[in-house]
């Protein structure tokens, strides 16, 4: 062990995989040249961050490093605002970026590694790339037969719940490559394991499993280091409603993207906030209250215009469910103002807002999104065209209700 790199004290109860691999001062990569996904969230339970961990241990030579969507140090914002290394340090290995011209690192990218390392967090949710890009790492893995080591973390969400259907046919994309829920009950180690089973029998992936973690436990309900995953992951609060609230993505609504409660606070301008509040909360949404606000977006969809909408309050996480609020919510706004045609919107290919906010009522965002140009983004984050069919006929709470536990996977 480097003398400059003291003893590792693993937390009492509870450890992620990159605690455990520090503890043997990363033994099990010695004389192997490693390549490493992961971005600024990956840290350990001290909070130090694998690259520092990894550069410090005489055991590791480096010799790639791949950041996912919005950057190595999480920079860049959302859907399709690519990146390529912008930010990163000058150090002897390069670094590559998985979230811009491409997506699936390349033969020549992964040259002479003898090991890809993943460490990266996920917030319990199929859109999250997070997962997909890990995917896609194991996927080029297996066709150069190098192998795949995953540290494991905990799902913010716990692992027993599981809401929303699975993928049909001909819907997948980068926020859902392969058919799981919604909200998929998994950890990233699980999820590697899944895609192993069932796409890449050939790859060689190996997980190192968390010690202590309870399925039923929230990430802020662990001795465990929440650093923001993405810009507009802040909390664990906002990691909760998130499996809901990314459908407002593939709309003229305000996901609260400008605010300092994303995902949580949702309107328009042209939403009527008491009215939306009062017909959400006639429903009797379990463990949830909808207040309703006005606010003003400082960038994204309706930047510096005052909307109305709500604040969505979790009461009760054992019982709340956030694809279902946000369901019957993206459903109670298109029955108060109608359902207007955006097809005729010209999008820009890296433009965070579009015209489509400038209409009158609510309307789908238009393609593209996550790069699929000739599908409707809420059919490809929702996996399929049931959902949008049902809000343009204006169904009720059970049909919703019933979409959001289809599970289809």
């Amino acid at each position: 062990m480097s003398a400059s790199h003291p003893p590792y004290n693993l937390p009492m109860s509870f450890a992620i995989g990159l605690d455990l691999l520090c503890a043997q001062d990363f033994a099990s990569l010695k004389g192997r040249n490693v390549g490493v996904v992961c971005n600024q969230a990956s840290v350990d339970s001290n909070y130090r961050h694998i690259l520092g961990l990894l550069e410090a241990s005489d055991n590791v030579s480096i010799g790639a490093v791949f950041g996912p969507q919005h950057g190595l140090f999480g920079t860049t914002q959302d859907n399709m605002i690519e990146w390529n290394g912008e930010g990163a340090p000058p150090k002897t290995y390069p670094t590559y970026s998985l979230y811009g011209e491409f997506r699936e690192p390349t033969d020549e990218m992964l040259g002479g590694l003898d090991l890809i390392l993943v460490d990266l967090p996920d917030v319990g949710s199929r859109y999250y790339t997070f997962i997909w890009t890990m995917s896609l790492c194991i996927k080029a893995a297996e066709r150069l037969g190098i192998p795949v080591l995953v540290l494991d973390r905990p799902n913010p969400l716990g692992g027993v719940r599981v809401e929303g259907p699975g993928i049909e046919t001909g819907f997948e994309s980068f926020v859902g490559l392969h058919n799981v829920p919604i909200r998929h009950g998994k950890t990233i180690g699980e999820i590697a394991r899944h895609v192993v089973a069932h796409h890449y029998s050939k790859a060689r992936v190996d997980v190192i499993e968390m010690e202590g973690w309870d399925r039923q436990f929230y990430a802020d309900q662990l001795p465990y280091a929440w650093v923001m995953p993405s810009p507009n992951m802040p909390t664990v609060d906002t990691a909760v409603v998130y499996p809901g609230a990314c459908l407002l993505e593939a709309t003229n609504l305000s996901e609260g993207r400008g605010t300092t409660r994303p995902f949580e606070i949702v309107g328009a301008s042209f939403v009527n906030g008491q009215q939306l509040a009062d017909s959400l909360n006639r429903l009797s949404i379990e463990g949830v209250y909808f207040r309703p606000l006005q606010f003003e977006p400082t960038f994204n969809k309706h930047q510096g215009k005052i909307c109305e909408g709500v604040q969505t309050h979790v009461l009760d996480r054992s019982t709340f469910r956030p694809v279902l609020a946000y369901a019957c919510l993206i459903n109670e706004i298109a029955k108060q103002t109608g359902i207007h045609d955006s097809s005729h919107v010209q999008l820009d290919r890296f433009q965070a807002n579009s015209d489509e906010t400038a209409l009158p009522g609510f309307a789908w965002k238009q393609p593209p999104y996550e790069y699929v140009y000739d599908r409707m983004p809420i059919d490809i984050l929702s996996g399929s065209e049931e959902f949008r069919k049902l809000v343009e006929v204006g169904a009720n709470r059970n049909l919703i209700e019933a979409w959001t536990l289809s599970l289809k996977h």
